[in-house]
């Protein structure tokens, strides 16, 4: 059954396993995701039963998410999360079928990082995501708020005096989601901050000249002499990754990262540099095989770099620094 992996995804250990899953969530997206499977049956020469490896799967490109309904399985009443397109056009659109899955994914993804969050301090600096009702970010830190009974935890518009003397005295653990136009207004304040892991999240909006990703955190650094850390994530995704060293990020078990060619879209490799595709397992009810508008590089113990944008894509929340 289906249904089965929504447990089991998350106990992958090894690439047998992993394409073991991949196959299986494969056919049944051929079969009743009538988007993913419109597109395969375009794809010349193309057979299902062919398929001996993660870079043989068909690929949806992800602007599918802007005009379609990417579903595989009906849902009376989907969760909507919109992605923060420079207009409500052109904004992506995850219909999630069942929001445990979620919340599953990316509290198994970011205690595999971070460790137990119960007692860690976890602060919000989101303002511009705040403004938009569906954001799966907003809802991801929400969630871990929640979940961290801490009393200071929360989300704010803007660092208050009480909250900065608390980050710069307090050795509570305590891990910061920021937005980088937010984090930068922060760091003019060059205030130390004690036992604290900032995670930006990426994004300008427009709001200044944008940063490759080594010169925001060697600002970060410089400011705040912490630890500055990365999340990769995006709206047509129900998992994330980490960047932990500055330099690349690492995925959990159930998700991988593939390149392919920016002038063939159907030589997909498992390592080397060019468009990023990625397979998120915990998309079982949406479409699992995405092939992203991010440009990069990933190596050969799996851990991946984000170089940048494809042309013509539109600028989007998550993911808009360049290294």
């Amino acid at each position: 059954m289906i249904s089965d992996l929504e447990n089991t995804i998350f106990s992958i250990d090894n690439d047998e396993d992993f394409f073991a899953s991949c196959l299986t969530i494969f056919h049944y997206q051929y079969e009743n995701n009538s988007v993913y499977r419109n597109f395969i049956d375009l794809i010349p020469s193309f057979d299902a039963n062919k398929i001996q490896k993660t870079n043989d799967f068909p690929f949806l490109p992800i602007q599918f998410f802007k005009t379609q309904k990417v579903l595989s399985t009906p849902s009376e009443n989907p969760i909507v999360f919109q992605s923060s397109g420079t207009t409500s056009e052109n904004a992506s659109k995850h219909y999630v079928h069942g929001i445990n899955l979620y919340e599953k994914s990316f509290l198994k993804g970011f205690e595999q990082f971070y460790g137990n969050i119960e007692g860690t301090c976890i602060i919000g600096l989101l303002p511009s995501y705040l403004e938009r009702k569906n954001s799966s970010l907003i809802y991801m830190v929400q969630k871990l708020i929640e979940l961290s009974k801490h009393p200071k935890s929360g989300f704010y518009l803007h660092p208050e005096k009480e909250l900065v003397n608390y980050m710069h005295e307090s050795s509570d653990k305590k891990i910061l989601f920021g937005v980088t136009f937010a984090l930068l207004d922060f760091a003019e304040q060059n205030i130390t901050l004690k036992n604290t892991t900032i995670i930006e999240t990426g994004g300008m909006k427009g709001r200044g000249e944008e940063l490759t990703r080594m010169d925001l955190h060697e600002k970060l650094q410089n400011s705040f002499h912490c630890e500055i850390h990365s999340e990769y994530g995006m709206t047509e995704l129900l998992s994330q990754a980490y960047n932990k060293d500055g330099l690349t990020f690492t995925a959990p078990n159930w998700m991988r990262i593939l390149v392919r060619d920016a002038n063939d879209p159907f030589d997909i490799q498992t390592q080397g540099k060019g468009a990023i595709n990625i397979i998120d397992l915990a998309n079982i009810h949406s479409c699992a095989f995405i092939a992203t508008d991010d440009i990069g590089q990933v190596h050969s113990n799996k851990t991946f770099e984000i170089s940048g944008r494809l042309d013509n894509s539109d600028l989007r929340g998550c993911n808009l620094l360049v290294v």
